[in-house]
């Protein structure tokens, strides 16, 4: 499984509404920017001074404020004497030169953008996302069809430390076999189940209850109707460490030590220890839960 698959099959994640999505630290949009491949992220700092600007995106106005860059290289020019200069010569330039970023706008929001003119002080004073993209800083009106659109799953980072430090629940298992109903039901302190398996499959970590890690790599669990022999304490797996296993598989730790614990159908049937019963692998019953 891929990084994006693991996390698509955790409700926490993919579960996450859009303002959630849009608020994360890890919100990174992947965007064109003319010709460069780039990336809008968010939470970027207040512009001190920028162009207000009173756009449409199809039906909806909004306010779109640019700060000022050097990529806007005659927008700069008149930048500090930009309240003398007529606003159509003004627009004129804002469009020549931030043309691309106004696309950006587009694209992300997939809304036709109409440059209507300069915004009034005052005009949609409302909450705006601080965006920023290579060497431009902009807000836009946070509007719900700005959030619905760019409010992504796909666009959070899975690299970021957000996502990489959240932790799952995990349990190595050791072995999984089927055993009658009778002799689950039967089972008393003292009494021996065999473990063949033990020797051949190498051990697992279930994560979660969804994913099994093993030699090659992560896939999703499934309980099968099995017995499983897991270990009796808990961990804890970071999504990191998850989505490195994914890509770059090993083996979970080859034999049990220490307590362990008999379960079916998420219940624990019984604990107990791994020893030896002639040849044999066998998992000693200590303690029961009958």
């Amino acid at each position: 499984m891929k990084p994006f698959e693991i996390v698509s099959s955790l409700p926490q994640w993919s579960g996450l509404a859009p303002d959630a999505i849009v608020d994360s630290p890890a919100f990174a949009m992947p965007c064109r920017l003319g010709d460069e491949s780039v990336t809008l992220t968010l939470g970027a700092a207040h512009p001190a001074d920028a162009i207000r600007l009173s756009v449409m995106l199809e039906d909806e106005p909004h306010v779109l404020s640019l700060a000022r860059s050097p990529r806007f290289k005659e927008l700069d020019a008149v930048w500090d004497s930009r309240a003398d200069v007529p606003e159509p010569i003004l627009l004129a330039l804002v469009e020549k030169d931030a043309g691309p970023v106004l696309q950006l706008v587009e694209n992300a929001v997939r809304r036709q953008l109409r440059l209507v003119g300069l915004a009034e002080q005052g005009e949609a004073e409302q909450p705006v996302l601080f965006a920023q993209v290579a060497d431009v800083v902009f807000t836009l009106t946070r509007s719900a069809t700005v959030v619905s659109a760019i409010g992504s799953l796909r666009n959070i980072d899975l690299t970021h430390e957000a996502v990489r430090s959240a932790e799952l629940p995990a349990v190595a298992e050791y072995a999984a076999f089927t055993l009658p109903s009778g002799d689950a039901a039967g089972l008393a302190v003292g009494d021996a189940v065999l473990l063949p398996e033990l020797a051949s499959s190498p051990a697992r970590l279930i994560v979660d209850g969804r994913f099994a890690v093993d030699e090659n790599g992560v896939s999703h669990y499934s309980d099968g109707d099995l017995v499983h022999v897991v270990d009796a304490a808990q961990k804890t797996i970071s999504l990191g460490e998850l989505f490195d296993a994914a890509g770059n598989p090993g083996a979970v730790k080859d034999r049990p030590s220490g307590e362990l614990r008999l379960v079916a159908g998420g219940k624990t049937l019984a604990i107990g220890r791994l020893d030896r019963l002639g040849d044999q692998d066998a998992f000693i019953v200590d303690s029961t839960s009958h």
